[in-house]
């Protein structure tokens, strides 16, 4: 797929919260295209940018810090806060997620 159809197959999706660790906020989110399961890479980054939204295996996810990370990055989450220090994490098991490509949200 090129990088517009990969955008355009991850954000036509509406995820679902099957588990939340790795780091505090990092939700493992469920129901990702099958066009786009891969395996989480061979050697991964020594670091990750905060907000890097990336897919690894069944799961999507937003990297709430930067840290270390093995999984495919997609992009970056724009306008969004999956960890606040005073009110902890945003998503909890079984919230829902859909993410809007930055093109599209600019048009809505």
């Amino acid at each position: 797929l090129s990088p517009a159809e990969v955008v355009a197959v991850h954000s036509e999706r509406v995820y679902e919260v099957a588990a939340v660790g790795f780091l505090p906020g990092f939700a493992y989110l469920r129901a990702l295209d099958p066009r786009l399961v891969l395996p989480r890479r061979a050697s991964p980054r020594t670091r990750v940018t905060a907000l890097s939204v990336a897919i690894a295996g069944p799961y999507t996810g937003v990297y709430p810090f930067a840290s270390p990370g093995g999984w495919h990055l997609l992009g970056t989450a724009v306008g969004f806060a999956p960890f606040d220090a005073r009110a902890g994490a945003a998503m909890s098991l079984g919230d829902r997620v859909r993410f809007v490509a930055e093109s599209a949200a600019a048009t809505s």
